[in-house]
């Protein structure tokens, strides 16, 4: 089993990753220039970001848990063409109301990362789990960011319809090679009962397991921290003093890159028992780097050690957490992830909602106090939180049969 992710398959797995999420945050660096298009006023913005996180949402929520009962590898690949759908109706819109349902649509089936996940953490032996999905994240962390660079240099050189029409090309790209290269996992132990019964299981989960309710709330305020650096940074850096354009705003994704780093180095922090100890550290650097960000409007240099900050602190949260919900739960990985992704992609469409109004209504500054504040709350929560068990594994509970039981 050891031998079943190699180096090889890490790679596809994580450039699944990348290329399915970046679906989803392409669009913020290329946000005037499609708003102008499509006849949106500038208040109105977040909408093309946040309808993406609705779609994910209601993704994770009805699509992940299927890869409990059902073939991740084949769902895997199914999605992305269906991302691709969603992606080529964006590049081909000619109002609004399309691209918005193209947005969702393809926000929808964007929930391949987290399939990709639950595949990886089934088919990890418990001791390179950590490690396999820090690997696989860390392609969500590229995706996430590196398509802020990309879609400005396309958007520059060809309008920014060629980034959606790019994706959906990559996405059915990468369809054929999943179903080529990954071996199934339909021989992995899966949790009893059918469709029905996982979904039921995901409420449950909320309801009944203290350690994961503060894993998936403290995902929430990380994430809508995220949201708000990275949803609304187009927004000062294209206007006075700098008027950046979309592909020098892009740039700014490279210092984000960090994170791709934290991702890695967070999953074997995590096999080594230190996930509880990563998070809380983390949280007060997510803290600090908004002190950084707000100084936008004085220092590019400045807004840069801002952004390795944050998303070096929100990686290595996000990969810590992933890896204790799931060696917690192995046999319910998929409803477990889509269960917790919920609660980020909440977070997300928050911050970008939020975001797009406080700027526009006090400006840069407001909207740091912001995201310093979303990273305040999820560090309260933490602190209040469950310790994890120090291997890195969550307390004894009953068998994860009886747990669809209760």
């Amino acid at each position: 089993m050891s031998t079943i992710l190699g180096g090889g398959r890490r790679f596809l797995l994580a450039v699944v990753c990348a290329v399915a999420v970046a679906n989803i945050y392409a669009v913020q660096p290329v946000l005037d220039a499609a708003g102008s298009e499509l006849g949106l006023t500038s208040g109105g913005l977040g909408w093309l970001v946040a309808v993406g996180q609705a779609g994910y949402l209601a993704g994770l929520v009805t699509l992940v848990p299927l890869g409990d009962v059902l073939d991740r590898r084949r769902l895997i690949a199914g999605h992305l063409v269906l991302t691709a759908v969603g992606s080529a109706v964006v590049a081909a819109s000619t109002t609004a109301p399309l691209a918005l349902a193209g947005l969702g649509v393809a926000g929808m089936f964007a929930v391949v990362v987290q399939t990709t996940v639950a595949y990886t953490a089934a088919v990890s032996p418990p001791h390179e789990r950590g490690r396999n999905i820090g690997t696989v994240t860390s392609g969500v962390v590229v995706g996430i960011l590196g398509a802020r660079v990309i879609a400005g240099f396309l958007a520059e050189a060809a309008g920014w319809r060629s980034v959606y029409a790019t994706l959906a090309a990559a996405s059915v790209i990468l369809a054929g090679l999943v179903l080529i290269s990954l071996p199934s996992d339909e021989s992995h132990e899966r949790p009893r009962g059918g469709y029905r019964q996982v979904i039921g299981s995901m409420g449950r989960l909320v309801a009944a397991d203290r350690m994961f309710r503060s894993r998936a709330v403290i995902a929430f305020f990380v994430f809508a921290s995220f949201g708000t650096l990275w949803s609304g940074l187009a927004l000062p850096l294209g206007a006075e003093p700098w008027r950046l354009t979309p592909a020098q705003i892009g740039l700014f994704a490279f210092a984000g890159l960090a994170g791709a780093l934290g991702a890695a180095r967070a999953g074997r922090w995590a096999d080594r028992g230190y996930a509880g100890p990563v998070t809380g550290w983390a949280l007060v650097v997510l803290i600090v780097s908004w002190a950084f960000t707000a100084c936008t409007g004085q220092s590019l240099w400045l807004l840069g050690a801002g952004v390795i900050l944050l998303d070096l602190a929100v990686q290595a949260v996000h990969v810590s957490s992933q890896h204790l919900i799931t060696t917690a739960r192995p046999r319910q990985a998929g409803s477990v992830i889509g269960a917790y992704m919920a609660f980020y992609s909440l977070g997300s469409a928050l911050g970008a909602v939020t975001t797009a109004w406080t700027y526009a209504t006090a400006g840069w500054p407001a909207a740091c106090l912001l995201g310093a504040g979303y990273a305040t709350a999820a560090l309260a929560v933490c602190a209040l939180s469950p310790r994890p068990h120090p291997a890195g594994a969550a307390p004894h509970r009953p068998p994860e049969s009886s747990f669809t039981q209760r």
